[in-house]
């Protein structure tokens, strides 16, 4: 999933029908793959593998696939019902795909993954909003823009500030709401991997509410990130996690600091 998103994004210069069809290609190798017949590299080799081990649904892999051409039309997106279907595509396919992998003990996670897909996706799209505006990328709804009285390029460039800060706080709103819908997931995980779904999300979460407390940042200045130092405490808290659902003695309490999605 990774390597089909950097045929997108990591080659800017290159003609849209070149980029087409080596998406076009990108499927076929991936098709030949989980249908247990890879082409002789690591990458292919890996794929039949794991799809094999984790049974995996091949669908997903396909709807990541068509949201990449969605991001390589440079469409736009009048709704939020639109911009929810592109998130789906680009990233709640990645979640159902690593419930699969981790395990669940709930069908219901596979709703809540769909929902967290959203959240994180919503946080990239907010978080990235100037750098896509330069790229020629405009993902939040059209209506939005309408409701607020402003276009992009005057939230790019921060020319009405009282509607452009409705804008984003509506975008981060929206975003947070998406977290607290798939609250429930983590309980649901495989208790040995959760600390990895509580890492991804601490990460993304925690540069939501980074937004929340100045969302101008993010349209004025560089690209917002954590500090290292904060997701070094993350990356320790994860490792401390994981060794605590290996030893009872642990367990109940790491069960309790890790539910949250704060």
């Amino acid at each position: 999933m990774r390597a089909a998103d950097d045929i997108v994004d990591g080659i800017h210069d290159a003609p849209p029908e070149l980029t087409q069809a080596r998406l076009n290609a990108f499927r076929a190798a991936t098709d030949s793959a989980l249908a247990g017949r890879p082409e002789p590299e690591p990458l292919w080799i890996g794929l039949t593998h794991a799809a094999e081990r984790f049974r995996l649904p091949p669908e997903h892999f396909h709807g990541m696939l068509d949201g990449q051409l969605d991001d390589l039309a440079k469409g736009i997106h009048e709704t939020f019902d639109e911009l929810r279907n592109y998130c789906y595509r680009v990233a709640s396919t990645v979640g159902l795909i690593c419930i699969e992998i981790w395990g669940y003990s709930d069908d219901a996670a596979r709703d809540l993954a769909v929902d967290r897909g959203i959240a994180f996706q919503l946080t990239n799209i907010v978080r990235d909003y100037k750098q896509d505006f330069d790229a020629g990328r405009i993902y939040l709804p059209q209506e939005d823009f309408q409701q607020h009285g402003i276009d992009p390029h005057t939230l790019r460039h921060w020319s009405k500030p009282a509607a452009c800060l409705s804008m984003m706080k509506q975008q981060i709103q929206r975003a947070e709401s998406f977290y607290w819908r798939s609250a429930g997931l983590l309980e649901l995980i495989t208790p040995h991997c959760r600390p990895t779904l509580w890492a991804m999300t601490r990460i993304y979460h925690g540069l939501l509410k980074k937004m929340n407390r100045n969302p101008a940042r993010v349209i004025l200045t560089k690209r917002l990130r954590l500090s290292a130092l904060r997701k070094g405490a993350i990356a320790v808290r994860a490792k401390w996690l994981a060794r605590s659902a290996h030893n009872p003695a642990m367990h109940q309490s790491a069960a309790m600091s890790g539910n949250s999605t704060a």
